[in-house]
């Protein structure tokens, strides 16, 4: 049996994205995240806010369409 998680859904985790909509500190926001030869938008949340445009990477995956992230440190 396939699993929808795997054979059908590229897992963001580990993946780069960049915040399109501001994340607060008691709710969501949004991602684009580099899957399938494009961008996805995913629901996003944090420990902290987020502001717009920042570079993210992705910690968890909650839901098909929900995952966690933190700001992407500089090198």
């Amino acid at each position: 049996m396939n699993h929808p998680d795997t054979d059908l859904d590229p897992d963001p985790v580990g993946l780069i994205g960049r915040v399109t909509v501001s994340i607060p500190a008691d709710g969501p926001g949004e991602v684009l995240v580099p899957l399938r030869g494009g961008s996805e938008a995913f629901a996003a949340w944090s420990a902290a806010p987020v502001p717009l445009h920042t570079q993210v990477v992705v910690t968890d995956r909650s839901s098909a369409r929900s995952v966690t992230v933190e700001p992407l440190n500089p090198l």
